[in-house]
């Protein structure tokens, strides 16, 4: 039984440490992982992922943004 609360903690830890856009959103292009210059447009967010963030998880906003995969894929 203490082996199966183990094992539950570890994948309930990996679940909470990842964020939603970085599991759910796809493959992450490179015109979300870089940043915009001197006048061009601003990156969109993914709304839905980082409300879903926010309200399960908030530190996994962290993650999706150094990774890039909040921003909308162009």
């Amino acid at each position: 039984m203490k082996k199966f609360k183990n094992i539950l903690a570890v994948g309930f830890a990996m679940i909470m440490l990842t964020g939603c856009a970085t599991l759910f959103g796809g493959p992450v292009t490179q015109s979300q992982k870089r940043k915009p210059g001197p006048g061009e447009p601003q990156r969109e967010v993914r709304v839905v992922a980082m409300i879903a963030d926010i309200v399960l998880f908030c530190p996994a906003l962290i993650v999706d943004f150094a990774t890039g995969a909040i921003y909308k894929p162009k």
